[in-house]
């Protein structure tokens, strides 16, 4: 994998603002490696040494309820952190991370990221917003659960999945998640989730070709929601 410094996906994160010495001694301590598709980051309840940066890939945030079901609450991309609130607050994870497609991390240990803290304003500042930037996205999940009906959610999750990771030539959405996951990222069961996305197909809002999913009425989907 290249050099922090020669490292494109570092400027959507945090890490941009560390200059070209920091970046250097970033790359000496980090460790990089591939993650396989439902291969696992971290687990809920582990306490991390550090924190990811994603050079490539999907992973998903999702905690399991007391009846086993897996509640997605965030999926990460290409050039995000991971870790960096349990890193600050020193608790363990409260989510676990698994790959939703093959992954290329890099992990920065503790001890380095809190010199960036104590050194660099701006790289705090930059993590701090973050960090702010994902307790807004949980509140306003908890908001869509308590008053918008499923129909609205999954309309939203479909037009934000298109949104966030784009789609092929053929129209489908680039992200190809299952029916089981697609329904923890809208809090319902997987059976009303399949039953959703068939009246959506039926209706013509949508096309389905096994896991592909493609938008084709938009307009009626944002209306719905």
């Amino acid at each position: 994998m290249s050099k922090c410094e020669q490292c494109i996906v570092r400027e959507f994160s945090a890490l941009k603002a560390l200059n070209k010495d920091e970046l250097i001694r970033m790359a000496d301590c980090k460790t990089s490696y591939v993650v396989k598709k439902g291969e696992t980051i971290f687990d809920e309840g582990d306490l991390l040494n550090g924190i990811y940066c994603i050079k490539d890939g999907i992973c998903k945030l999702s905690k399991l309820s007391d009846n086993g079901k897996d509640q997605i609450v965030k999926l990460v991309k290409k050039g995000e952190l991971l870790g960096q609130r349990s890193l600050i607050s020193e608790e363990s994870t409260n989510l676990s991370a698994v790959a939703v497609e093959d992954m290329q991390v890099c992990f920065i240990p503790k001890q380095e990221i809190l010199k960036f803290f104590n050194e660099n304003n701006q790289f705090s500042l930059n993590m701090m917003k973050s960090v702010c930037g994902d307790l807004k996205d949980a509140d306003d999940g908890m908001v869509n659960l308590a008053q918008k009906t499923v129909k609205q959610r999954l309309a939203e999750t479909l037009l934000k999945l298109e949104s966030d990771f784009g789609t092929f030539e053929d129209g489908s959405l680039k992200i190809q998640l299952s029916r089981e996951e697609i329904a923890g990222m809208i809090g319902t069961a997987t059976e009303s989730c399949i039953r959703l996305l068939s009246e959506f197909n039926k209706e013509g809002w949508i096309s389905l070709q096994g896991k592909k999913i493609s938008i084709i009425h938009k307009k009626e989907l944002q209306r719905m929601i």
